[in-house]
């Protein structure tokens, strides 16, 4: 259990929550929500002390997990060892415990040592190497990795390793900000099944939607300046959200309605000799005034990709006998494939099978190292690549609104205004250098490069990360209405159920291309087993 006593915070001159006290239960998955900038992150430093709140006190149980991001701190320890220190008594126990095996053994030594090992004995040590290999092979980690130092494994995996190390230990509660940001699909539905089994009190942030729908069984969400908990998953959230926005506003227009009346008849008798029925008119008008109602800080961006000013060719593009290897074995081997016009394809797979890699070969920002891709009579192939500062690195002292209108010729400044404030940047925020601006705020503003430049073939790869629910909600029903050819990469489910129409699934001993949406894939997979 997670208590949270008239806790506020303010940033500047900005009221993120005030006065919030609640409880969050053991036996509860809470998804805390909100846009970007709410306060979900802060919220969650504030839980873990990481963080002081302008006012308030957090009570938590003893032993929390808690998703650390600070990879470099890990980098000397081996795999297994950064997942047992998820447990702090526990390894600090071993750590002494091997400390002292070096020592000249004493009698005071032998003492300490039959200290540890009761400690290691009650905090089930002699099974945690055992324990940590299970979540490690449940993230996808190869065994090969396990002993291994952690600066020497590729950076997704090491998030992998940390989100193995939160959940490590039988947690009374965990806190989790982002959990499938570096996970593939099978490695969320892992996590999904763990977390549906864990007993203690969860909270978790995710831009993920299908994720918050088959986790949570309630959602805390950040706004009007404080957490309101609606029981239920993310959707039944939404539902009850409206519902609730819409009742007070109609109470709100009835009472003002009456308010008018009553208003007219205090003006028309005020002076007259109805003084005693004046009197209660007025009091009356007081306990109508309608309830002020808060500025909701939710905002969802407009996003849409207009109808391509030029239709491609039929054929989009012909991939023939494609191979390409970074060192050692290669990554894409002897593909085949067609993309015809309209086709919105989604690559799926596990992390690591070589998606981003085809879909750079594809934009042309990277070569392949035999065969052929053929692009088809003119396609105009508009790229979001997954590391936002392979596009906007090199120009970062430009503004948000320079960089936009630097990306199409004879562009009218109003033109590029106009799309920056659909993707809610507002004000000054269109000036602010590249530099300055929050790995949403570079999504947003790739995205308003497809939006501005009719380009009628996308090659999308992950465009999801580092949006909110509301920015992914849009851009799914943009890509949905989209007229042109898409190929994306996506671990985001429900991104990939609303748009593909067909599958490029990289699979572990071949690359497939499935005539059919996700559902059907997921289907035929099943049927197979």
């Amino acid at each position: 259990m997670i208590t949270l006593t008239h806790i506020s915070k303010r940033i500047g001159g900005r009221t993120l929550f005030e006065e919030v006290t609640m409880t969050f239960n053991e036996g509860c998955r809470y998804g805390l929500t909100g846009p970007n900038g709410s306060g979900k992150s802060t919220l969650l430093k504030i839980l873990m002390g990481l963080e002081e709140s302008t006012s308030g006190h957090v009570s938590l149980p003893n032993r929390v997990g808690y998703l650390k991001q600070n990879i470099e701190e890990f980098k000397d320890y081996l795999v297994i060892d950064t997942v047992i220190q998820g447990n702090d008594r526990l390894f600090s126990a071993l750590q002494e415990r091997e400390g002292l095996y070096e020592e000249e053994m004493t009698d005071e030594v032998g003492v300490r040592l039959g200290e540890l090992e009761e400690i290691i004995g009650e905090e089930d040590g002699y099974e945690a190497e055992t324990k940590a290999e299970e979540l490690l092979r449940g993230m996808g980690i190869p065994e090969g990795f396990f002993r291994q130092k952690m600066g020497t494994i590729p950076q997704d995996l090491q998030f992998r390793v940390l989100l193995c190390q939160a959940i490590f230990g039988s947690p009374q509660a965990l806190i989790l900000d982002e959990p499938t940001n570096h996970l593939d699909l099978e490695s969320i539905g892992w996590l999904e099944t763990f977390l549906m089994n864990y007993s203690g009190t969860l909270i978790v942030v995710s831009h993920d939607r299908h994720f918050l729908n088959s986790v949570a069984t309630d959602i805390a969400d950040i706004d009007y300046e404080t957490i309101i908990v609606y029981p239920g998953n993310y959707d039944e959230m939404l539902v009850s959200k409206t519902a609730v926005r819409e009742r007070t506003e109609a109470e709100n227009k009835t009472k003002e309605k009456k308010v008018s009346q009553l208003r007219e008849f205090v003006s028309r008798f005020g002076a007259g000799t109805r003084a005693s029925q004046v009197q209660s008119r007025i009091k009356e008008i007081e306990r109508l005034q309608p309830q002020e109602l808060k500025k909701s800080n939710i905002v969802r961006p407009y996003i849409r990709f207009y109808p391509p000013e030029k239709q491609s060719g039929h054929i989009v593009f012909k991939v023939e006998r494609v191979s390409k290897a970074y060192e050692g074995p290669s990554v894409i081997d002897h593909l085949f494939f067609e993309v015809l016009r309209q086709d919105k394809i989604a690559l799926i797979g596990n992390n690591g099978l070589g998606k981003s890699t085809l879909l750079k070969m594809l934009a042309h920002v990277l070569p392949q190292d035999s065969g052929l891709i053929e692009t088809g009579h003119g396609v105009e192939i508009g790229y979001f690549p997954q590391n936002h500062l392979d596009l906007i690195s090199k120009r970062a002292d430009m503004t948000a609104f320079e960089w936009l209108k630097g990306c199409k010729e004879r562009v009218y400044d109003q033109d590029v205004r106009s799309i920056l404030g659909k993707l809610l940047f507002s004000g000054d925020d269109a000036f602010k250098p590249l530099s300055a601006l929050s790995g949403g705020e570079r999504a947003r503003l790739l995205i308003g490069n497809l939006m501005l430049c009719n380009f009628n073939t996308l090659i999308l790869d992950e465009p999801d990360n580092h949006l909110d629910l509301e920015a992914v909600s849009a851009l799914s029903w943009a890509l949905e209405e989209y007229k042109g050819t898409i190929l994306f990469a996506s671990h985001n489910r429900d991104l990939i159920t609303k748009t593909a129409t067909k599958i490029l699934a990289f699979e572990k001993k071949k690359i497939r291309l499935f005539e059919g949406t996700y559902e059907e894939y997921l289907s035929e997979k099943g049927d197979a087993l």
